[in-house]
């Protein structure tokens, strides 16, 4: 957006996020950094457009963050809208498949309720973004805000933290290690995987083509988590064994995104398959483990 003349001014309390991931802005007269928590009400002037981006996303982080997590979408939320509602903003915000849950349908069309256990462990993620959807369509609704909801699915790729507890930065960081094993589950589901570097240049287009209700972004190209470990191991070159574990409570078992409607709305589709993608975030992960293992963050 920068890149387009866009002035752009970020809000985050660095709950889970890091400075070193706009490090490279710093310098960029348009950007400016705000470091507050959106669980409190904020104002920072006249804006033409709102991202509401923020979450704890990954299962390490929402295990420890669980209150943070409902706060941020459901106060956070209303704060974000309260923003857009009052310079008559546009709203755009980041949904997640989660919503979904443990699917009975499949592939997941934007139409499906979902299979969600609302009180595991998994709740103050699914939960906190179902509610989410719930407030940014009352706000609709109710106010005329000028809303966009994008479900995004599994994500990997650069800046995605290397603890981060999902499978290609925990798989990257055994085969990096050498360590032994790789942590699979009993299962083999069909998951999907989007490079994230390609996911961020097509989330402002939603604004251009007026839809309301929910769009999925994600890959609908399956495969094993089995197959995932296994081009891990090939981009690497780790010499790492694969051993299996049991299925966490509640972890959905198969997803995947019908994008229909992103290809019919926004002529988008993802471009980059696994294990072009595994080799494009390979830089990335190396330095960041290098980087840790000296006291210092990746930029």
């Amino acid at each position: 957006m920068l890149g387009e003349g866009y002035k752009v001014v970020v809000v985050d309390n660095l709950l889970t996020g890091r400075r070193a991931n706009i490090h490279h802005l710093r310098n960029e007269a348009a950007f400016e950094f705000v470091e507050k928590d959106i669980c409190e009400p904020f104002d920072v002037g006249k804006v033409d457009y709102v991202f509401h981006f923020a979450s704890p996303a990954s299962p390490v982080d929402y295990t420890v963050h669980g209150i943070p997590t409902l706060k941020v979408g459901s106060l956070g939320t209303f704060h974000a809208l309260d923003v857009a509602h009052k310079y008559g903003a546009k709203y755009l915000v980041s949904s997640t498949s989660e919503c979904y849950g443990d699917p009975l349908e499949h592939p997941q069309k934007e139409t499906y309720w979902g299979n969600v256990n609302s009180i595991g462990p998994r709740s103050v993620y699914d939960e906190a973004k179902r509610f989410t959807e719930a407030v940014t369509m009352a706000y609709h609704r109710y106010h005329k805000v000028d809303t966009r909801i994008v479900r995004i699915f599994n994500t990997y790729g650069p800046r995605l933290q290397l603890n981060d507890g999902r499978v290609v930065s925990e798989f990257h960081e055994a085969s990096s290690a050498r360590r032994t094993p790789h942590r699979l589950r009993h299962w083999q589901p069909d998951p999907q995987l989007l490079l994230r570097q390609r996911r961020n240049r097509r989330l402002h287009p939603p604004f251009k083509i007026f839809r309301t209700l929910p769009v999925n972004i994600g890959n609908p190209n399956e495969f094993t988590i089995l197959e995932c470990a296994q081009h891990v191991l090939k981009v690497t070159g780790s010499k790492s064994k694969i051993a299996y574990q049991p299925l966490p409570q509640d972890d959905p078992k198969q997803r995947q995104p019908d994008i229909t409607k992103a290809r019919t709305l926004l002529g988008w589709e993802p471009k980059i398959q696994l294990e072009e993608g595994l080799r494009l975030s390979l830089d990335y992960f190396q330095k960041g483990r290098c980087g840790r293992n000296h006291g210092s963050e990746v930029t």
